[in-house]
């Protein structure tokens, strides 16, 4: 790995940049100076980089292996405002920015609780049972993590 990219990705896992212009800047602090816009955004999107909350809840650039699972003890489950469902799938209401969070929390439990994969858009989540796994086992399941914040 060159210097470069060591540093883009130690600055990355700050979580505190929020555009890829902070970026620039930060790295020309660190002596690149000849780092653009350009090449800051083509290397976001080789390293596969997203931007989602941080803990402070402020939009931010993150590496997929720097993005925290939260527990279900974390502050971040008071982010669930409604669970819901119907026969075939769990639907989760987040408050907005929080779903990915949510998502990968859920992801991270998966099947052994029942859960064969998520969706997760802005502030909604789709969750679908194993084969298994009956909708009314799954929906005890998820309310029991979020019990707390609803």
């Amino acid at each position: 790995m060159d210097n470069l990219t060591k540093v883009f990705k130690e600055l990355l896992s700050q979580e505190r940049f929020s555009s890829q212009g902070e970026i620039v800047e930060a790295l020309k602090s660190q002596g690149f100076s000849s780092i653009n816009q350009s090449k800051v955004s083509r290397m976001l999107s080789k390293f596969g980089a997203v931007r989602a909350r941080n803990t402070k809840m402020e939009m931010v650039y993150c590496l997929p292996n720097e993005l925290s699972v939260p527990a279900t003890s974390s502050p971040l489950k008071n982010l669930v405002l409604d669970i819901d469902h119907n026969e075939f799938l769990v639907v989760i209401k987040t408050t907005p920015g929080a779903a990915q969070l949510i998502a990968r929390l859920l992801d991270s439990i998966g099947k052994p609780e029942g859960i064969l994969g998520t969706i997760a858009g802005d502030d909604t989540i789709f969750i679908t049972p194993t084969r298994t796994t009956s909708i009314s086992t799954l929906i005890e399941r998820i309310q029991n993590l979020f019990e707390n914040s609803l």
